[in-house]
């Protein structure tokens, strides 16, 4: 038995998208040949083998609820509600990929339906994975009329693994209308990449064919560009490609004319409503209704689509268009995602970042997020926090969209407190992405696995497009994050500088890239500043640039509530500090104290790590290469793990502390997380996904020392793991800030936030108005 998942929504209609589920069964061999000779069908099953769907539909009706619909033979139908019961309902709900049901509704609840009743007196016993596998009177044996038509109510959590696919909510013609292209006809737009403007292509049943252009839409032209990752479209100049066109089709050296007379290189009519994932979820009309004795696309040409880019797929010198969502400061963004374009949904709200409930989530409102971003249309909706539990509040949930909202704030929807929402609903979305043909532009050889191996990139040396390997100087975790990302890899595990033992490509062993500095958002090495002429101080060979690639990372970010809660000042015997000061902890003034006399003034606090990734955070080299620490009598598996810097307004220095990882280890766990890393009797250290590291107040080096400090404001910082030493999928939230008020006796920390609890521009406008009151410059 095979059990294929799929969601399909009728474009247009207000009612949230349906979902339907594929239960191919096959009853065994032996029982089949015996019925078979008696004239009869296996008893209690659908007497016809094959495909199987169901759908929940109703006026209004949520996707967990609705009137019980079955296709068979190409139709739709209904059930009656003859002895359906709530074992019946468990079966559908969890067939439609929920965890349960939680009723069911007799005598046509959500209106009757159309159609044939296809099932009647269904007796499952509950443990069923299909309706299939019920007892039932037989496809279409029923005594009942539709005011009979069962209704099922769903548990809205849905199962783990499952997700609203665009590949899954195509009907039968999808298999055959595969792909879409553009193909530029002007030779600007050929220059382009990507290519943004073009005649537009489908493939159908492997061969491509251009639509025809005759009732073509600006909807039409929408869906086709959110299917090639562009999140617009624009209106193009239909008379000059008119014109291009009747000069082709004069010329004879063009075979145009000709083609055109034969229907296979058309497609006749699309209409779209501009909602679609797909083309394939439009009307398509292949060929005319007439067939052979009519020639498709009669006086008409090829349909013409310019798309707009987003900003990060936009030439360096083109500025966004200021009239799109995108242009403003986004007040939604992705997290988690291993490639561009992917991640857990997060709202800005109330000048703090929350997440969405996957509750009614579908490829429509995933869609609005995604165009919001700069993207195209969304080609899968993820549910059950696949891509990581987030932190913090969880803003919206039922979120419901139309398909033309500009921003996920026009959809509606309701508060996330309001339905019991857990963070394990957290809701998450895959977007189409332009093809911008980097990723054949870097490739790894060398290595054990396609994951790893040396980099060797393509660019252009004395106008020859040459492939060589790039030099490890500078390179590091960000540098390594976009190769990975480049090359579809997800994130890096290892940025290796030293790579003699794995044998690269030959011919392409000369370095061609020198000084590669990444901030980590682009799209390719390509993009990444380097010098001009190549300088590698190490040369060729061994130490040319290597990644191991990984498809999940750990993300680790501070508990910023907790340090302002817990923050104070000390002043502490030098008597009690003799190992701090070995390790660095004490300001360098604290060398010329008079030992053991005096104190020094420490602000204390605690911190509390939380791994809010998809992968356990470990330290970057197994036990073996601990260091032992005879003073605190433990090993340090991360010399630097946190620095405590506090900073004046302008961002000077004037104070500073760090604390090694003695003890990487899972302090916390929530309810049915088991402690994996433990630091006792030399254990393994690290902090396991969904868990809390705790570092108290009262540990040695949990300080800052600030006994030179003089009364003021200041900023209080703590940066996590900040020298990138162990990969993370997002470094941005790596550092936490603090107001800081010293009066020379007392110490007031507030407004702590970690680096991306706020709009890119919220601190940075926070510190100037800031420096404008204290006549900083």
């Amino acid at each position: 038995m095979v059990i294929i998942v799929t969601f399909t929504h009728c474009p247009g209609t207000v009612a949230p998208a349906a979902l339907d589920v594929t239960v191919m069964w096959s009853p065994p061999a032996t029982l089949s040949l015996f019925l078979l000779l008696l004239g009869q069908a296996p008893p209690g099953r659908p007497q016809s083998p094959g495909t199987t769907k169901l759908r929940l539909v109703g006026p209004g009706s949520r996707p967990e609820e609705g009137r019980l619909e079955v296709l068979h033979q190409g139709q739709w139908g209904t059930v009656c509600d003859d002895d359906f019961a709530l074992q019946e309902a468990t079966v559908v709900c969890r067939q439609l990929g929920f965890e349960a049901a939680l009723t069911w509704a007799h005598s046509a609840k959500y209106g009757q339906g159309e159609g044939p009743i296809w099932l009647d007196n269904v007796r499952c016993a509950g443990t069923e994975s299909s309706l299939d596998q019920c007892g039932s009177n037989g496809w279409g044996v029923s005594d009942c009329s539709h005011s009979e038509d069962v209704g099922v109510v769903c548990h809205p959590q849905r199962q783990r693994g499952i997700s609203e696919k665009v590949s899954n909510a195509l009907g039968p013609q999808a298999q055959r209308l595969e792909e879409v292209r553009l193909k530029p006809i002007l030779a600007s737009t050929r220059r382009r990449s990507p290519v943004t403007e073009g005649a537009v292509e489908v493939k159908y049943e492997g061969h491509w064919r251009q639509v025809c252009d005759q009732g073509w839409t600006m909807n039409n032209s929408r869906v086709v560009c959110g299917m090639l990752g562009f999140p617009s479209e624009l209106p193009v100049n239909s008379h000059y490609y008119r014109k291009v066109w009747n000069l082709k089709m004069k010329d004879p050296k063009y075979r145009l004319k000709s083609l055109t007379n034969k229907n296979s290189f058309w497609i006749h009519r699309v209409n779209c409503l501009g909602t679609e994932p797909h083309v394939a979820n439009c009307q398509v009309q292949v060929a005319p209704a007439q067939g052979k004795l009519h020639p498709a696309c009669p006086g008409g040409m090829h349909a013409v689509v310019s798309c707009v880019a987003g900003p990060r797929f936009l030439p360096p010198k083109v500025k966004p268009r200021r009239k799109e969502p995108w242009a403003e400061e986004p007040k939604v963004r992705l997290r988690s995602g291993a490639q561009v374009g992917e991640g857990r949904v997060e709202v800005l709200m109330n000048g703090q970042w929350g997440t969405v409930c996957d509750h009614r989530w579908n490829l429509i409102s995933a869609s609005v997020v995604c165009r919001q971003l700069g993207f195209g249309s969304a080609r899968e909706a993820l549910f059950g926090a696949q891509l990581g539990q987030g932190l913090g509040p969880i803003h919206l949930s039922e979120v419901h969209c139309r398909g033309h909202e500009r921003t996920l704030s026009d959809c509606v929807t309701l508060k996330g407190s309001q339905n019991g929402c857990q963070h394990e609903n957290d809701a998450a979305v895959r977007c189409n992405v332009p093809d911008m043909g980097f990723q054949n532009q870097v490739r790894l050889a060398g290595g054990r696995s396609p994951e790893e191996g040396v980099v060797e990139v393509q660019v252009e040396v004395n106008g020859v497009q040459r492939w060589g390997s790039v030099c490890s100087d500078h390179w590091g975790l960000t540098e390594a994050m976009v190769a990975c990302r480049q090359l579809g890899l997800g994130f890096a595990s290892h940025a290796i500088k030293d790579t003699w033992y794995w044998q690269g490509t030959p011919g392409a062993g000369d370095v061609v890239m020198s000084g590669v500095r990444c901030s980590g958002t682009e799209l390719a090495l390509q993009q990444c500043q380097r010098h001009g002429p190549v300088h590698c101080s190490h040369g060729t060979g061994r130490f040319s640039a290597g990644v191991s690639c990984t498809d999940s990372a750990p993300d680790l970010v501070m508990n910023a509530r907790l340090v302002q809660e817990t923050a104070y000042l000390e002043d502490r015997p030098l008597s009690l500090l003799y190992c701090a000061h070995e390790e660095n902890c004490l300001s360098q003034s604290a060398d010329h104290m008079d030992w053991p006399y005096g104190h020094r003034r420490l602000l204390r606090f605690s911190t509390q790590i939380y791994n809010l990734g998809r992968a356990d955070f470990r330290p970057k080299t197994g036990r073996h290469s601990w260091i032992w620490h005879q003073c605190h009598r433990h090993y340090h598996s991360i010399e630097v793990f946190t620095h405590y810097d506090l900073l004046t307004l302008n961002g000077s220095k004037v104070a500073e502390g760090h604390k090694a990882s003695f003890c990487l280890e899972d302090t916390n766990c929530p309810t049915g997380l088991q402690r994996r890393y433990a630091c006792a009797n030399f254990g393994e250290q690290g902090v396991t996904v969904g868990c809390w590291d705790t570092y108290r107040h009262d540990i040695d080096c949990q300080w800052v020392d600030i006994t030179d400090v003089g009364p003021g404001n200041y900023i209080f910082q703590v940066v996590v793991n900040p020298k990138y030493e162990v990969a993370e999928s997002d470094f941005s939230n790596n550092m936490m800030r603090c107001r800081c008020k010293y009066d020379g006796h007392r110490v007031w920390l507030h407004n702590c936030h970690t680096g991306d609890s706020y709009p890119a521009d919220a601190e940075h406008s926070l510190e100037q108005e800031q420096r404008l009151r204290n006549n900083l410059i």
